[in-house]
């Protein structure tokens, strides 16, 4: 079996992959998502295409060091209303972030690509759709002292695995899409390249 590097420092992702009892090194990729971000959306890009592009040159950028192994990158983007979220950089960008989508329907996008010798060989894209509540303000600054600087791990500044679920008053879609890695699809493709115990 081919060594598996997830391109990631996502505990998140890391973790996901452990609980499926993955066998893996992490290694991080080094590229600046936000210039990426920002071409792309310059050009029309959506959502997808843009999560799709990040995932895709996080695995390059590590299978450029390790190209005899299976590379796994992935990316989330978080829609509302054509408007695009990463993560928030500090507390107050989540507190806003967390405003804006109070009371509010979005998207999340996840991909997962598989790099493979410099070449991209596998993707998948997945979507998640969420209603936030209407919570108050008080309700909100209790969140973000709760959660502390997990706040920042996510686009919206919010992870549904934890007290994020009380944001929410309805939930659709895969949950590990939600966790922003499509693992279902990946473990498959895993199994069928001989990656994976059958």
């Amino acid at each position: 079996m081919q060594k598996i590097v997830l391109a990631s420092t996502s505990v998140t992702r890391r973790q996901m992959l452990e609980n499926a009892g993955l066998v893996f090194e992490t290694a991080p990729a080094r590229i600046d998502e936000d210039e990426i971000k920002q071409s792309l959306l310059a050009e029309g890009a959506t959502g997808g295409e843009i999560a799709d592009v990040l995932a895709e040159r996080k695995a390059a950028y590590v299978s450029r060091q390790q190209p005899e192994k299976i590379i796994i990158g992935a990316d989330q983007i978080l829609e509302c209303d054509g408007e695009l979220f990463s993560k928030p950089v500090d507390r107050v960008g989540a507190a806003a972030q967390l405003r804006r989508l109070r009371g509010c329907d979005h998207d999340l996008v996840s991909v997962v690509c598989v790099v493979r010798g410099g070449q991209r060989v596998w993707h998948h894209l997945d979507r998640a759709h969420l209603k936030m509540r209407a919570f108050s303000d008080d309700f909100l600054e209790d969140y973000l002292d709760a959660v502390g600087d997990t706040v920042l791990e996510g686009p919206g500044g919010y992870r549904v695995e934890g007290r994020g679920a009380q944001l929410f008053s309805r939930i659709t879609g895969d949950y590990f899409t939600i966790l922003g890695l499509p693992l279902l699809p990946l473990l498959d493709y895993l199994r069928i390249q001989d990656s994976l115990q059958t």
